[in-house]
């Protein structure tokens, strides 16, 4: 894999990391200790707003306020706009299109966002902060698809993205793009969701990860403004039906049944 790919697959939505480790560990599949490492991997996380609590807390205290939830009542949204993800109108809906995801547990949604604090020596670091909103009243729990469609959507709409963005010709404002999109057509043995996920919905959560970075990759805004308005505007036309394949191959690996949960 070359380095811009391995870049790109280091990364991941940090809704979709905290909700299948949550489910993992409430299906008592992994250690909440184990749960909490992977979520908060080595940031400082806070829930914020959380019902009856008055002020932040550090994520692994909020963190029980799950502990009476099945594993399916925690799921992954990730909404884009023209693409609400379920979601209905309300607060929750706002901040978790504006954050581009959102973790739904039982009647409250986490947003995260993050704050940048600089100290006194002049390092720069970041907090994580999972604001909690009350769940919309019409969230949409209508049929889903399977993995294996999923799967075959994003197949089809990273074949057809590819050749737009070679058509475009993205090397020249992205040559870093070329091994990353050159590595996604082949299988890869990353895997990063916990015991308890079937093998297809590992290996399309693996791949969903890293096009969801590839995809924000090429969406950047060029170094040195080396492409135009125009041009700009064929790229995200180009990238819309792949990030939105993207989304749902996300949401649904990471909502995929557990397979020791009846």
């Amino acid at each position: 894999m070359s380095s811009a790919a391995h870049a790109v697959s280091l990364t991941a939505r940090r809704s979709a990391r905290f909700v299948a480790w949550a489910r993992a560990w409430r299906a008592g599949l992994v250690p909440f200790d184990d749960a909490l490492d992977t979520i908060t991997t080595d940031e400082e996380h806070l829930a914020v707003e959380v019902p009856g609590t008055w002020t932040e807390l550090p994520l692994r205290e909020a963190m029980p306020h799950l502990s009476r939830l099945h594993p399916d009542e925690i799921r992954l949204a990730l909404p884009a706009p023209g693409d609400p993800g379920g979601l209905g109108p309300g607060e929750l809906t706002g901040a978790a299109l504006l954050a581009g995801e959102a973790v739904l547990a039982g009647t409250i949604g986490f947003v995260p966002s993050v704050r940048e604090h600089t100290s006194g020596s002049g390092m720069t670091f970041a907090i994580v902060c999972w604001t909690a909103y009350p769940l919309p009243q019409t969230v949409a729990h209508g049929p889903k698809p399977t993995v294996r469609q999923a799967d075959a959507e994003l197949s089809q709409a990273l074949a057809a993205t590819t050749e737009e963005l070679a058509r475009l010709d993205v090397a020249r404002w992205r040559p870093e793009l070329a091994g990353a999109l050159t590595a996604l057509r082949r299988p890869t043995e990353v895997v990063d969701l916990p015991e308890g996920y079937e093998a297809a919905a590992r290996r399309l959560y693996a791949r969903a990860t890293m096009l969801d970075q590839v995809v924000a990759l090429a969406g950047d805004s060029a170094p040195g403004g080396a492409i135009n308005a125009f041009e700009a505007q064929r790229r995200d036309e180009a990238l819309r039906p792949l990030g939105a394949a993207c989304r749902l191959a996300l949401v649904t690996a990471c909502n995929s049944p557990l397979t020791s949960v009846s």
